[in-house]
């Protein structure tokens, strides 16, 4: 697939290797880890125009409450309304546009700036101007309609207990767009699901990209992860469907249960991905994980991790903090070679690599998809 961004830029000569028709493929040029112009081109194309996962709904579960969000570089708010259900607004003041909400809290049955007290409903409404038009406190000047000066609504959509956000309107519609993982869900029942806790895993020094790539492709995992996993790379295979990229492994009975201490991922999995950052775990017979990989620059990603588990049972918390930390274990592992990759790609001879077509090519069209976001 030949992929060729409309602006002349430097990128487009460095996109050279990565358009080649040849039957072996490379990957990104390291500018698309490491340079602020790509970083922009994220920022006012791929981002505002995707689905972009951004907070775990179960982080506000009362009216009223709020969290400050942000893709790309746009402050977003996500707000807890009195129905139940989430609406998101871009997180600025019709006044003087001033930031309104920044740490999560529950603001009761208004939002209000905290500059010259402008307040908005949980709707996103606008219902006080205080003495905007002059020495009364209701006064408007003429021609102000508050009706005009709500808040900037921003689409917004809850799959269980994650939320995405579109800034543009323009994504495909959401059932489309998670119904490739959904379907490589059978027998999973959401329902049942029980939140075991939630891993903040703080700012990675890496591009966010790698940290997806990375995720996508098993071929790392019995050399990265030789001491947390027990999952053979020639029991795993490639899922490559439209926006969903990732891998699955399925274990013999008798392989499943690793060394029996609990401190080993050895399951028949699933590695499921939706473009761009979301990420699935599924591990049989009992547990999910979701990561949220936050693209903070070029070089840096905010990560958390939720854990639950899908058949109802809820862990006693020594039985918890083992299995959190089996996953922090796992996520330093990946990581300390993430950073290496951000690190390598620094070097004067670095290139886009080669990637394997038989256990990377799912990262291959996780990369044509980001070329293709930035192309519009």
């Amino acid at each position: 697939m030949s992929i060729i961004i409309p602006t002349k830029t430097v990128l487009d000569n460095e996109l050279e290797a990565f358009n080649s028709e040849s039957a072996l493929k490379t990957g990104l040029p390291p500018s698309a880890y490491t340079g602020e112009q790509f970083w922009e081109a994220e920022k006012t194309s791929l981002l505002p125009n995707a689905w972009v996962f951004v907070a775990f709904a179960h982080e506000m579960e009362k009216s009223g409450d709020t969290i400050p969000v942000t893709v790309g570089e746009s402050p977003l708010i996500l707000v807890r309304n009195q129905d139940g259900s989430v609406k998101a607004f871009h997180n600025v003041c019709r006044h003087r546009c001033v930031k309104l909400v920044d740490s999560p809290q529950n603001v009761g049955r208004l939002l209000k700036c905290p500059y010259h007290a402008w307040a908005y409903g949980l709707d996103g409404a606008l219902r006080t101007t205080p003495y905007f038009g002059g020495k009364e406190p209701n006064s408007a000047p003429e021609g102000f309609s508050a009706q005009d000066h709500g808040l900037k609504e921003v689409t917004c959509a809850v799959w269980h207990d994650w939320v995405f956000v579109n800034i543009s309107g323009d994504a495909q519609p959401f059932d489309e767009f998670v119904a490739p993982l959904k379907n490589r869900l059978d027998g999973l029942d959401f329902e049942k699901a029980k939140l075991v806790g939630v891993i903040d895993l703080g700012i990675v020094e890496t591009n966010w990209k790698f940290l997806m790539e990375n995720f996508i492709e098993p071929y790392h995992v019995q050399f990265v992860h030789s001491s947390t996993t027990d999952q053979p790379l020639v029991d795993h295979y490639i899922v490559d469907d439209g926006q969903c990229q990732g891998s699955a492994v399925d274990l013999d009975d008798e392989d499943e249960g690793g060394d029996g201490s609990g401190s080993t991922l050895a399951v028949s999995s699933r590695y499921l991905t939706l473009f761009p950052n979301f990420v699935f775990g599924r591990y049989v017979p009992d547990q999910m994980g979701v990561h949220l990989n936050v693209p903070m620059g070029p070089g840096k990603t905010l990560q958390r991790r939720a854990i639950y588990m899908t058949d109802g049972t809820e862990l006693d918390a020594q039985s918890a903090e083992k299995l959190k930390q089996l996953w922090i274990d796992v996520h330093k592992e990946d990581h300390d070679v993430c950073i290496r990759l951000m690190e390598g790609r620094k070097s004067p001879i670095a290139d886009g690599g080669v990637l394997s077509p038989h256990w990377e090519s799912s990262v291959r069209n996780f990369q044509e998809q980001v070329i293709d976001a930035i192309s519009k």
